[in-house]
């Protein structure tokens, strides 16, 4: 009877340990959320303008409140797809500094940006938060259907604390990783580091 060999490094489980595996759980769960909040959107306004004109077509009356709803859902969309951008660095950049830098110093750039988005995502939540409660207050609903507009609303602390927790994802990857990642998991490519010369 032969007792196997121990694995070698290369075929050792690759997932990561510790507060990296803490993250990469973390970022699964909220692409999850993400994917389902915006692909559930994307198909019900979908669905809710086909049966819309279908209903105009045929019957020569369309759905009641189907333009309010279809306004609700880009707002749910749009806040949503803030975190999402972030997620995957299709975010607008102003970096024609960064740009410029390389190694360490294009790095603690990076780190910086990251840290300072994150603050301000989270003070953008705060303060949509203290929106949200106003509308609840004052029980402002949609002009037709009569849905509570905080309803909706929320969309806008969930996505804003959403890509505040992904930016800090970001900078703590950089901080405890030897590479320069763009976002939780993209490495930055060589094609994107400029080189002297």
């Amino acid at each position: 009877m032969t007792r196997s060999s121990p694995p070698s490094d290369d075929k050792r489980d690759e997932r990561p340990r510790g507060l990296l595996g803490i993250l990469n759980t973390l970022d699964c769960w909220m692409g999850a959320v993400e994917k389902t909040i915006m692909a559930g959107s994307i198909l019900a306004m979908a669905l809710l303008m086909s049966t819309h004109v279908v209903g105009n077509l045929i019957f020569h009356q369309g759905i009641p409140g189907t333009y309010e709803v279809t306004e609700m859902l880009i707002v749910v969309i749009t806040f949503v797809g803030v975190s999402y951008a972030a997620r995957h660095a299709r975010h607008i950049s102003m970096s024609a500094i960064y740009e410029q830098l390389s190694g360490r110093l294009r790095k603690a750039l990076l780190i910086f940006i990251c840290i300072g988005t994150a603050i301000l995502m989270f003070y953008f939540a705060y303060k949509s938060i203290g929106y949200v409660l106003f509308l609840h207050d004052h029980g402002r609903t949609s002009s037709s259907l009569h849905i509570p507009m905080w309803m909706v609303y929320t969309a806008l602390p969930i996505g804003f604390s959403l890509a505040g927790i992904q930016y800090v994802m970001t900078a703590v990857r950089n901080l405890i990783s030897e590479d320069i990642y763009r976002t939780f998991r993209e490495k930055e490519e060589f094609s994107d580091v400029p080189t002297d010369g």
